[in-house]
C-alpha cells in the first residue's frame, strides 16, 4: 500500500484514526500494531509471516542476551548473523549466484550453472532487519536499561509508517513513545502539514522529474548531447531527493498525527560543500547505522591512516550493497567512499581554502556523477552516460528544449528553489518564529496545505502507478 494512495487516503488512513482515538489508550499500540500488519500484508500476505516471524525470532534473541552476562556475547553474534543471512538469502542470493556462475564459466571448462532461486524481495526488508540489528546492539550494549516485550518489539519493527522505506529508527529513540506519548492537537496538526508537504513533494515534484529523467536515460546514449544528459541527470537528483524526502516527510508526518516524534531523515543535502557533508545530511538514519554499528566497532578513525581508509572503504560498499543487489550499486558506494578518502587524505584542507561556490560546485557535480552510477545498471553505459556529460557538445536543433514543458520547467524551478540554501533559511526562520506567528498568518499556512493536498489529489487521479524509489531496496 502506497501512502499516495487513493486506498490509503480515503480508507485505510480516515479508518485507523478514528479506531485509534476511540480505543482506550492502553490499548492503542494493539490497534496500530494490527493496522501496521494489515499494511504491511496489502503488498504480500506470505511475506507478512517473514516479518512476524523475523520480529518473534529476534524477540528470542533479545531475551537471551538479556538474561545471559556470560553468553550475551554470543547470542548477539548469532543473532546478528541470522539477520545477515535472512536478508542475504531474500536480496543477494540470486546475485551471488550469478557472479558464482560467471566465476565458474571461467575457470573450469565443463561447468553446470546454478539455477537462478527468483526469490521475490519482501518489502522494506532492507530497513526493518538493519532496526532488528540495531536493537540486538543496543541490549547488547545495555543501553536499553528497561526489560524488552514482545508488544514493543513487534510496534517498534513493524510501525507502518517507516516500516517499508525508514527513516531507520533505533529502539532507544523510540521505545519511551511506545510505552509513553502524549497527542496534541499542535503535534497533531503539524503532522498533517508535514504529511502533506510530503506527499506533494512525491506526487508533484519527484514524479515530474521522474518523467523527465526516465524519458532521457531510456533514450540512446550514443546520440545524447552534453545538456541533454545534464537535463536527464538534474531531473534524477531531483527526483530521488524528493521522492525519498517525500517518503520520509510522510513517515514523520504520520507518526505525529499518532504521537511518535521520529527523526529526520534529511538535511538539505544538495547545499553540501563536502561529500563529507553531504552524508551528514543526505539519508541521515542509514548513515549514522553504518556509523554506529559498523565503523565505529571496526576502529573508526582511531587506529592510524590506513586503517580509516579500509574502514570507510567497507562501510561505503555495504552503503552500496545494501541499496541493491547490483555492482552498480557497489560502484556507486565505492566511487562516494573513494571521494570520503580524498578528502581525508588533504582535500577537503585545500577545499576550504576555495570560495563556498566551489566547494559547492564541486560536491553537487561529484554527487550528481554517483547518481549515474546509482540510475543506470550496465557500467559501461553509466560511463557512456557521463561521458556525454562531459562532452559539451550542443545540437543546433538544442535538443534537450524537445524534453521540456511547461509543467517540467515550473517544477524543476520550484525543485532547484526548495532544494536551495535561499529555502533552508527561509524553513530556519519559520520554525524560530513559529510560536509568534498571528492566527491569521496560521490560516494562511492550513489553507496552502490544503491546497496542497487539493493539486496532490489531482496529479495522483492523473497519474500512473508511481512506486517509492526506496521501495525496492
Amino acid at each position: 500500500m502506497l501512502f499516495n494512495s487513493i486506498v490509503f487516503l480515503f480508507a485505510f488512513l480516515p479508518i485507523l484514526l478514528t479506531l485509534y482515538y476511540l480505543t482506550p489508550k492502553k490499548y492503542r499500540n494493539y490497534t496500530i500494531l494490527l493496522f501496521s500488519f494489515i499494511f504491511y500484508a496489502w503488498g504480500g500476505v506470505s511475506y507478512t509471516f517473514i516479518l512476524i516471524g523475523s520480529i518473534l525470532i529476534n524477540y528470542l534473541f533479545v531475551k537471551q542476551i538479556e538474561k545471559n552476562n556470560a553468553l550475551k556475547k554470543t547470542w548477539l553474534i548469532i543473532g546478528l548473523t541470522v539477520n545477515v543471512l535472512i536478508i542475504v538469502l531474500f536480496k543477494y542470493l540470486d546475485f551471488l549466484i550469478d557472479n558464482f556462475n560467471i566465476l565458474g564459466a571461467v575457470f573450469i571448462s565443463d561447468f553446470s550453472p546454478v539455477p537462478f532461486k527468483n526469490i521475490v524481495l519482501p518489502l522494506g526488508i532492507s530497513f526493518f532487519t538493519f532496526q532488528q540489528m540495531s536493537l540486538l546492539w543496543d541490549v547488547y550494549r545495555n543501553e536499553n536499561t528497561e526489560k524488552t516485550s514482545l508488544s514493543n518489539i513487534a510496534l517498534y519493527i513493524s510501525l507502518f509508517p517507516q516500516l517499508i522505506a525508514g527513516p531507520i529508527v533505533r529502539y532507544n529513540d523510540i521505545v519511551g513513545q511506545i510505552k509513553h506519548r502524549v497527542s496534541s492537537i499542535s503535534l497533531f496538526r503539524s503532522g498533517i502539514q508535514r504529511f502533506v508537504l510530503g506527499l506533494f513533494k512525491k506526487v508533484v515534484i519527484a514524479n515530474t522529474c521522474g518523467e523527465l529523467a526516465d524519458s532521457i536515460f531510456n533514450s540512446s546514449y550514443d546520440s545524447l548531447d552534453s545538456p541533454t544528459a545534464w537535463l536527464g541527470i538534474v531531473a534524477y537528483s531531483l527526483q530521488i531527493y524528493f521522492d525519498f524526502s517525500g517518503y520520509s516527510d510522510m513517515a514523520i508526518g504520520l507518526g505525529r498525527m499518532f504521537g511518535f516524534k521520529i527523526l529526520e531523515n534529511f538535511n538539505f543535502p544538495y547545499i553540501s560543500k563536502s561529500i563529507q557533508e553531504f552524508w551528514r545530511r543526505w539519508h541521515i538514519s542509514l548513515s549514522t547505522w553504518f556509523r554506529d554499528y559498523v565503523y565505529i566497532p571496526m576502529g573508526g578513525n582511531r587506529n592510524g591512516s590506513y586503517k580509516t581508509y579500509f574502514n570507510l572503504i567497507t562501510v561505503f560498499f555495504l552503503t552500496g550493497i545494501w541499496h541493491g543487489a547490483t555492482w552498480s550499486f557497489v560502484i556507486w558506494g565505492l566511487f562516494h567512499g573513494f571521494f570520503l578518502i580524498i578528502e581525508r587524505i588533504g582535500f577537503k584542507n585545500i577545499l576550504h581554502k576555495l570560495p563556498k561556490g566551489v566547494q559547492w560546485f564541486y560536491t553537487i557535480i561529484v554527487v550528481m556523477i554517483g547518481w549515474v552510477l546509482f540510475r543506470v545498471e550496465i557500467f559501461s553505459d553509466a560511463l557512456l552516460y557521463i561521458k556525454k556529460l562531459f562532452s559539451f557538445n550542443l545540437s543546433s536543433e538544442f535538443s534537450f528544449l524537445n524534453y521540456l514543458n511547461n509543467e517540467r520547467i515550473l517544477v524543476l524551478i520550484l525543485a532547484i528553489i526548495s532544494s536551495s540554501l535561499f529555502f533552508m533559511k527561509i524553513k530556519e526562520i519559520l520554525e524560530r518564529r513559529s510560536l509568534l506567528l498571528t492566527k491569521t498568518v496560521q490560516t494562511f499556512m492550513d489553507l496552502g496545505v490544503v491546497l496542497l493536498l487539493i493539486i496532490s489529489i489531482i496529479y495522483i487521479n492523473s497519474g500512473s502507478y508511481s512506486p517509492f524509489i526506496y521501495f525496492r531496496f
